[in-house]
């Protein structure tokens, strides 16, 4: 890409999979695999991207994480682990940038429920109304929307807001009871994933 199109302004880390299996179940080879896409690109990407947007103190750097990256999911270990730390590695560089007094590098973290995509095909919430899955062209909207203002995160949907906050603010047990009592302790039950091409 640096040698067909030259600097980038704006960088957005978007890819991801998911092995839908628990911790012991899921072979080491697919955990690596999850830690190299969800996490590593994001790594490396930075590395060759954030050098030209430092030197012209300008650009934007967009980490598509999850919601799965601040708060646990059960049946999902390997993807939780590699997307919290997409949101801290994301979190961390756009301090080092505000350090380096790089004011015009901005960041912006998206932390999505379920999008309707395939990956995550049999996933549901117990209460779709709150948490329903959300369809690919309404999150494109608020990312770019997100971009457009500079918005350091952007959960979707915003109810989200609200069980982070209280994540945060609770003891565990009620934070447990208020996942079982939402569905969230078992959305991965019925998980099938994206069919593989042949």
């Amino acid at each position: 890409v640096k040698k067909e199109v030259g600097d980038v302004s704006i960088l957005i880390n978007n890819a991801g999979i998911v092995t839908g299996k628990t911790f012991l179940d899921c072979p080491d080879s697919l955990v690596e695999k999850s830690m190299e896409v969800n996490i590593m690109a994001h790594f490396w990407t930075y590395k060759a991207f954030l050098p030209a947007m430092i030197a012209s103190n300008h650009g934007h750097l967009v980490s598509i994480a999850s919601a799965a990256g601040v708060t646990g999911v059960n049946g999902l270990s390997d993807y939780c682990a590699s997307k919290f730390a997409a949101v801290g590695f994301a979190e961390s560089v756009d301090l080092e940038m505000r350090v380096l007094g790089k004011s015009g590098i901005k960041t912006t973290i998206v932390c999505p429920y379920f999008i309707n995509t395939g990956m995550f095909d049999g996933c549901r919430s117990k209460w779709p109304t709150l948490l329903p899955g959300l369809e690919p062209e309404f999150v494109a909207e608020k990312i770019m929307t997100a971009i457009r203002r500079d918005q350091e995160i952007l959960l979707l949907p915003r109810i989200l807001y609200f069980f982070l906050f209280l994540k945060h603010l609770v003891p565990v047990k009620l934070n447990v009871l208020f996942l079982d009592y939402f569905g969230n302790l078992h959305v991965m039950d019925n998980f099938k994933g994206r069919a593989k091409k042949d």
